[in-house]
């Protein structure tokens, strides 16, 4: 199945679902939202403090649950490829607790990845069991968390 730009536009949710039309990359449109993410949290930590950042992805993540639902509805497909607002949304939670430096950036960006191609126990039973948008959005969410916790490990591995 192709999608168009048109479709993408065509409704706000369908323009959140696919990350400001990044899903629409040929080639590995995960990755491509994912990386949709870093500019956002750079403008977060501009504009807002740590606790407000939380307070919007919080937020992102309820209207993704709304946003991928009516996509995936319209699509025939409750999680299709090119439905890439749980990628962004759960990058942005990784990034809260990455330290600010590029080796960080790339290690947080990896682990992520992987978790989220990968699906380790539990994540890919609940993908395969919750076809909606919170089921969308929420094997994302623990795949951030599988990255926060190796993130977390590496660095005490290393202060310690």
């Amino acid at each position: 199945m192709t999608i168009s730009p048109k479709f993408v536009f065509s409704h706000p949710a369908h323009f959140l679902s696919f990350g400001f039309g990044s899903g629409l990359s040929p080639v590995a449109p995960g990755t491509a939202g994912t990386l949709v993410a870093f500019p956002l949290y750079w403008l977060m930590l501009h504009w807002l403090s740590g606790t407000a950042i939380l307070a919007v992805i919080l937020l992102m993540f309820a209207v993704g649950v709304w946003a991928c639902q009516h996509t995936g509805q319209a699509l025939g497909v409750p999680d299709y490829g090119g439905i890439v607002w749980d990628e962004i949304v759960a990058f942005l939670l990784v990034l809260c607790v990455t330290p600010p430096t590029l080796g960080w950036y790339a290690a947080a960006f990896l682990l992520f990845r992987l978790f989220d191609i990968w699906k380790p126990f539990p994540i890919r039973q609940l993908d395969e069991r919750i076809k909606n948008g919170f089921g969308v959005m929420l094997d994302d969410l623990l795949a951030a968390l599988y990255a926060v916790i190796v993130l977390k490990g590496a660095l005490w591995i290393i202060t310690h």
